[in-house]
């Protein structure tokens, strides 16, 4: 008798659906509520890579591409629920630490990302990515995670203008009866409610209200909703490696990896964890989710943009049933739909993106309870590298900051020998950067 439905027979063994508990429906459901918790990215990382010189049309088709690629590696190759998109934070780094703060160009920076996806790719044939994060102290995961949270949270208040230039103090509060700091905060609220009553898609919400709000009062313009889809020819393969082997870009490839390394292990644990995917407490097909980890990379930088890495917003889909790659692969495919949504994309103002970066940077800062603070050799370093993020406005400076000192305070407190080798490695190299380079 043949199969009525032949369809439904390939997605079965393509992602074993009834050996994984789930259905056809439920991964559909699971993949459009992770794709609405997560979709704010194709509005906010083209604004936030436009700052560097790079096409704001091409940043976006970039992102949707990139994303889709991901997902639908993760999805097909590594049969987890897992989406993949350019990572915030990474992309604040790349943009205000990377091009603007060391005037490195953007196409520089891209080959960057790309050589840093070569070096995943490698790795992760092999079980040094597992080594790198086990010798990686907890609590300097935990602190670059919140310096991050923190790093983000400045940009998003001086976007807002909430927090500006002062000659005298540094920083200082900006005007709160401006209309756009106004809006700014009314998006972060409306934020932190809906979340709290768990809506799903609350920072896609929230920026399209504040973009809405601040059309209506004539401060901002809409340039349409649906439109053609923009040419990626600015930002397509146009990395540039001839200044990328110097000490200082060996360093901020190593930050690009460091990061990514951090934050998509921790999600893929995560997700999986939540989903009862963990099988003694080990991760099945490892390789093959690192493997679209780094595919992902690699292609985001050709196409043209920031470091890929999985959204703990994948999570979502996992509370509503989500089990296997069917449904990455369904967001994967809302990504693709909104190539179309160009000109909604280049209609949102900056400071209607504020919130969800400040909203982020919540998210990321709440690792640090786990930080043993009573230590005070583990509490200092973890301190440090919070600190140093968005005061010297650097994620690179914080991670250096933090190593060094971890393994200077283990030294002249007689624990020299609880530092793991690959912490002095990574401090030493840092300090002969500063030593021969200055910050």
């Amino acid at each position: 008798m043949t199969n009525p439905n032949p369809s439904a027979g390939l997605l079965e063994r393509l992602f074993k659906l009834s050996e994984n508990k789930t259905t056809f429906r439920t991964e559909v459901i699971a993949g459009v509520t992770t794709f609405l918790t997560m979709c704010y990215i194709i509005i906010v990382n083209p604004l936030i890579l436009s700052e560097t010189g790079m096409d704001h049309g091409a940043v976006f088709v970039a992102t949707c591409l990139a994303a889709a690629i991901g997902c639908m590696v993760m999805g097909i190759v590594a049969n987890y629920p897992i989406a993949l998109a350019p990572g915030m934070g990474l992309n604040a780094y790349f943009t205000y630490s990377v091009c603007i703060g060391m005037g490195i160009p953007w196409q520089t920076a891209l080959a960057a990302v790309f050589m840093s996806g070569l070096v995943f790719i490698a790795i992760s044939m092999f079980k040094i990515r597992e080594a790198i994060v086990n010798a990686i102290p907890m609590s300097l995961k935990f602190a670059i995670g919140g310096g991050i949270g923190l790093f983000l949270a400045l940009v998003a208040l001086k976007n807002a203008g909430i927090i500006v230039d002062n000659q005298a103090t540094l920083v200082g509060l900006g005007d709160i009866k401006e209309p756009k700091v106004l809006l700014a905060l009314l998006g972060f609220f409306l934020v932190v409610v809906m979340h709290h009553f768990k809506v799903r898609g609350a920072i896609i919400i929230s920026i399209l209200v504040v973009t809405g709000l601040a059309t209506a009062l004539g401060i901002n313009e809409i340039q349409g909703v649906v439109g053609s889809i923009p040419s990626i020819a600015p930002t397509f393969l146009q990395m540039d490696f001839s200044g990328l082997f110097t000490a200082s870009m060996v360093g901020v490839i190593f930050v690009f990896f460091l990061v990514d390394l951090f934050d998509s292990t921790g999600t893929l644990v995560g997700v999986t964890h939540r989903a009862g995917l963990l099988k003694d407490g080990k991760l099945p097909r490892l390789k093959k989710a690192l493997f679209a980890d780094s595919t992902a990379i690699v292609a985001g930088a050709a196409l043209g943009t920031s470091s890929t890495t999985p959204y703990i917003e994948s999570s979502a889909g996992v509370a509503a049933g989500g089990r296997t790659g069917l449904t990455a692969v369904v967001v994967g495919v809302m990504f693709l739909l909104c190539l179309f949504l160009a000109p909604l994309a280049q209609s949102v103002p900056g400071f209607a993106t504020a919130p969800a970066l400040l909203f982020v940077g919540v998210l990321m800062i709440q690792g640090i309870t786990h930080i043993d603070w009573d230590d005070v050799t583990e509490a200092v370093p973890a301190f440090l590298t919070i600190v140093f993020m968005p005061f010297a406005y650097s994620i690179a400076d914080g991670i250096a900051m933090g190593f060094i000192s971890y393994a200077l305070v283990k030294l002249f407190t007689g624990k020299a020998k609880t530092v793991p080798y690959m912490v002095w490695i990574i401090a030493v190299l840092w300090v002969i950067k500063f030593m021969a380079f200055g910050g």
